[in-house]
Parts: C-alpha cells; sequence; structure tokens
C-alpha cells in the first residue's frame, strides 16, 4: 500500500510540483493538496492522509499552529515541515506543535522521500543541518539531571548517531548493524527515557 500524502502549501507552482513528484513516485500517493491551514484543517479530517508536508509561512494560520490543531484532530498524522525557514525558534516551535520531522525546501527529491518513508515508521527526520542547530542548541542549554546512564553502550552509540541527524539507513551502516536492528534499539532508547521522538530522545541525551 502507498503511503499517503497530504500537502499544504500556499506557493501553486511547488504545491502542484510536490504532487506530481508524489503521484510519480513508487510507494506513495498525495491525496490532497491545500494552498491554506483553513482549507487544510477543513478538509484532512475527511481525507486521513498518514503523512503531511507542511509549509510554516501560510496567509492566515501558520504552519505551526495548522499542525498544533491537526494533532488534535487526526493524531495518528505524521507532519513533516517542509520550509525554508532554518532558524531555531521555528525548529522548535514546529516541533512542539507536534511535527515530526523538519526539512528545507531545498531538499533532494530522494532524501525528501526517504524521510516520508521514515516518518511513517515513526521516526523524526531532519536534514543534517537542522540536527546540528537542534544539538547545538541543547548543549549551550547546559547539563541536566535527566537520567540517561541505563542505555547500553550500543544504545548510546545509536542515539549519538541521531543527534548527528542520521537517518537509519546510515546508522546501519555506520555502526555494522541491521536496518531493523537500528529500530529495535531506538524503540527501546525511547522506552528508557519515556520520550517518543527523536528531538526529545537527543534533548535528555545531551543534557543528561
Amino acid at each position: 500500500m502507498p503511503i499517503t500524502v497530504s500537502i499544504v502549501e500556499d506557493n501553486d507552482q511547488l504545491r502542484n510540483t510536490l504532487a506530481r513528484v508524489l503521484n510519480r513516485s513508487e510507494g506513495f500517493r498525495c491525496v490532497s493538496h491545500h494552498p491554506t491551514a483553513e482549507a487544510a484543517l477543513k478538509e484532512l479530517p475527511e481525507v486521513k492522509p498518514e503523512v503531511v508536508l507542511m509549509d510554516i509561512n501560510l496567509p492566515g494560520i501558520n504552519g505551526v499552529e495548522c499542525v498544533r490543531q491537526l494533532k488534535q484532530l487526526l493524531p495518528q498524522t505524521h507532519a513533516i515541515m517542509l520550509t525554508v525557514y532554518e532558524d531555531t525558534d521555528n525548529i522548535f516551535n514546529a516541533l512542539a506543535a507536534g511535527a515530526a520531522g523538519y526539512l528545507l525546501k531545498r531538499t533532494k527529491t530522494a532524501e525528501l522521500l526517504e524521510a516520508i518513508r521514515e516518518v511513517h515508521r515513526g521516526g523524526s527526520p531532519m536534514t543534517t543541518h537542522i540536527a546540528r542547530k537542534v544539538t547545538q542548541s541543547f548543549i549551550k542549554a547546559g547539563p541536566s539531571t535527566q537520567p540517561g546512564e541505563n542505555l547500553s553502550q550500543r544504545e548510546q552509540e545509536v542515539l549519538d548517531c541521531l543527534s548527528q541527524g542520521l537517518i537509519y539507513k546510515e546508522i546501519a551502516e555506520k555502526l555494522g548493524i541491521g536496518y531493523e536492528t537500528v529500530h529495535t534499539y531506538i524503540r527501546r532508547i525511547y522506552e528508557k527515557l519515556q520520550v517518543r521522538t527523536r528531538t526529545e530522545a537527543v534533548a535528555k541525551f545531551l543534557r543528561r
């Protein structure tokens, strides 16, 4: 079954281009696209996409607020911010609102499709550049007493890779382990740290 995707983007040309890319790519289907958050919030509960690509700078309700409201309407739907903004405030506001990933619009098509697959599997994709910004922000925040000592050496290695912005496939190659094994480690990490996303896990890891 293809992954169903909706697009919320006010740029007509980009919105239509993304829709064509998705529909021409094996394993994906664009089920709707919307020029405003208001239209998306009205129509998406009927469409029920598995993944939503969301712009931040929308007319009227912005993308961050749209994600916040959308998570209440469709808690199982995963949102990926696809935007030109790469400042830390926008990143954290989007993630705090419930976005599962954060990519720049200049992201290559292959990377975007892989990010959609990753978020569909429960991951939290970010470009390496964005992940570094998140990591640097946590480092600047200083140490805290968050527990992380109960992670095994291998789990800490996997989490360190996550903090570098590596995707699951890259983690598997770097550590010489299977792709599914990476998923198992990450699931255990989330359980031990009592978190639900990559960002929360990295935060506890870097501030422990």
